[in-house]
């Protein structure tokens, strides 16, 4: 009697062991499967880090002609308005600044400069500019910094300021996009026609390359955002 009651105590135990084990091997095999998403998402952070850290903005970008539409519109102003290379006696760059704009793999350079040219509140400083502005528009920055769009490109945008903006007249600003794997740069070039006050003045230039590199960086920093929308 005694032995069958130890037999039958022992299966029980190993019942109990077995029904354990079947209980706990789900539970397992969910921890594995986490492990292992949680494993590949962290390579694909490491990825794209690197790609951060090794792609570089090309610069050449910011040197291309822009886009001139036909018709009166599209005129540009005389002196170096079609870019440095049609600058007499040499080019007097004033600033070039590369932005990192994030990556956006769906998102074409003209995509995004579409979506600052015709969302222009979007500029920091469109003051009492339109919402969408085209080439030979011509409005006031905030301070009432008059400005004129030069031209308005594929990916390209320029504008110069005009007799009354706190630069002087005469400077021409572009705004380059690119794209590379995926990456998104703005390049943001300044050249004059001649010196100004400002410019031959070493602490205003410094405080003006200074304030535009600020400037120029919450303007990347907003379209990083936007560009998800371009």
């Amino acid at each position: 009697m005694r032995k069958t009651n130890r037999t039958r105590g022992r299966a029980s135990h190993g019942s109990a062991r077995r029904a354990v084990g079947r209980k706990v091997t789900p539970g397992l095999r969910r921890v594995a499967a986490f492990t292992r998403t949680a494993a590949r998402c962290a390579s694909a952070v490491v990825l794209t880090v690197s790609l951060v850290l090794v792609a570089p903005a090309p610069p050449s970008y910011a040197g291309t002609p822009p886009f001139r539409p036909s018709g009166s519109r599209g005129a540009v102003a005389e002196g170096c308005g079609d870019g440095p290379a049609s600058c007499h006696g040499g080019v007097k760059w004033l600033y070039r600044y590369d932005y990192s704009l994030g990556f956006h793999p769906f998102t074409s350079p003209h995509g995004v400069r579409r979506q600052l040219t015709d969302n222009f509140w979007l500029f920091p400083v469109s003051g009492g500019c339109p919402s969408r502005i085209r080439a030979a528009d011509e409005c006031d920055l905030l301070g009432g910094n008059p400005v004129r769009v030069e031209a308005v490109g594929a990916t390209d945008l320029q504008i110069a300021p005009l007799p009354g903006h706190d630069l002087g007249d005469g400077l021409h600003i572009r705004f380059s996009f690119t794209r590379t794997f995926g990456f998104h740069y703005l390049v943001v070039s300044a050249w004059q026609d001649r010196p100004t006050r400002c410019t031959e003045s070493a602490l205003c230039a410094v405080a003006s390359r200074t304030g535009a590199w600020a400037l120029w960086t919450v303007l990347s920093g907003t379209l990083a955002i936007s560009a998800y929308a371009a």
